[in-house]
């Protein structure tokens, strides 16, 4: 992690997919460029507006002295004049100079990542974080930096009621730690989100799981009365598809030896068994298709995404009734 205290390095890639790790990252770096100078030049530019002709200038020592800090967002649009640029001034940077790119990774742009690594750049990974263990080190580590603490059991019951949004975690947490003494237990947990938690995603999710039809629409209609975002419980519906069908293809066993292979908590595995009886492998076929085809209505901007995902609660509780034939 950056030291917000400390100048940025002269090359930093900060290279992932998580808007709000980049961002942070982007922040500490720009905020240790002030702290070790206060009068540092800060220019932030989309790499996709950026010319090659402007680069030189901006990455130029100051004739006024002072430390220079560039910020390249979007480092992926880069055109390939810009990229030859970046990757040239990398090869010799400037120490009174910090130049900041963030790249999303994959192929678009590759060579931009692949020059300035090459170069020596400091890397900061901001990838989003797969799977509920990475979530839950995640909450915890967000409570400890903001000088509370929570056990594992109660980091899993907010992201229960939260979902798997970075933003919503960190604000969920930070929200927390204002209002109690930052000692957070399930029982906290539990008590400040009450309600919420119960026309969640996930309470849909559940329902259509096993079958329940009339309490999956009742928690959906509730959820978007309220005005619970469509694609979370989208989201949801499709992970409590991807969970079921991944424990049940796992076999039986017990939750907790099968937490490392499964790289998911023991609590989840535990009630997706429970879920998972009467469900076929085909069932959860035509459960994970039905699932895929909900995301991409609600993602896609359909007209009535409510119709999208009470027609993926039908399909799901369909897949399992034919399953159980």
């Amino acid at each position: 992690m950056l030291d917000v205290n400390t100048a940025p390095p002269p090359l930093l890639l900060v290279q992932g997919d998580e808007e709000l790790l980049a961002s942070r990252a982007i922040t500490a770096a720009v905020e240790g460029a002030r702290a070790a100078d206060p009068g540092a030049d800060v220019r932030e530019y989309e790499a996709g507006a950026l010319a090659a002709g402007e680069v030189a200038e901006m990455l130029s020592p100051s004739l006024f002295g002072g430390r220079r800090v560039l910020v390249v967002r979007s480092g992926q649009d880069a055109r390939k004049d810009l990229i030859t640029a970046l990757v040239a001034y990398a090869k010799n940077p400037d120490p009174e100079v910090s130049l900041i790119v963030s790249h999303l990774g994959g192929a678009k742009g590759k060579a931009l990542a692949d020059g300035l690594k090459s170069a020596g750049a400091t890397v900061v990974a901001a990838a989003k974080l797969k799977g509920d263990r990475e979530r839950v080190a995640f909450v915890r580590d967000e409570f400890r930096r903001n000088g509370g603490r929570c056990d594992e059991a109660a980091a899993a019951a907010l992201l229960a009621s939260v979902g798997n949004d970075l933003r919503e975690i960190a604000a969920a947490c930070s929200q927390l730690i204002a209002d109690t003494d930052g000692k957070i237990t399930e029982a906290v947990v539990a008590r400040y989100y009450k309600g919420r938690a119960e026309v969640s995603g996930f309470t849909v999710a559940d329902a259509a799981m096993v079958g329940d039809v009339p309490g999956a629409l009742e928690a959906l209609r509730w959820a978007l009365h309220v005005g619970v975002d469509p694609v979370p419980i989208a989201d949801a519906i499709a992970d409590g598809v991807r969970t079921v069908a991944k424990v049940a293809s796992a076999g039986r066993g017990n939750p907790y030896q099968m937490a490392s292979s499964l790289g998911m908590p023991a609590w989840k595995i535990q009630r997706a068994q429970e879920r998972a009886r009467g469900w076929t492998p085909e069932g959860l076929v035509d459960a994970m298709r039905a699932a895929a085809d909900c995301n991409a209505a609600v993602k896609g901007g359909a007209e009535d995404r409510g119709y999208a995902l009470e027609k993926a609660v039908f399909a799901v509780a369909a897949a399992r009734r034919g399953g159980g034939r």
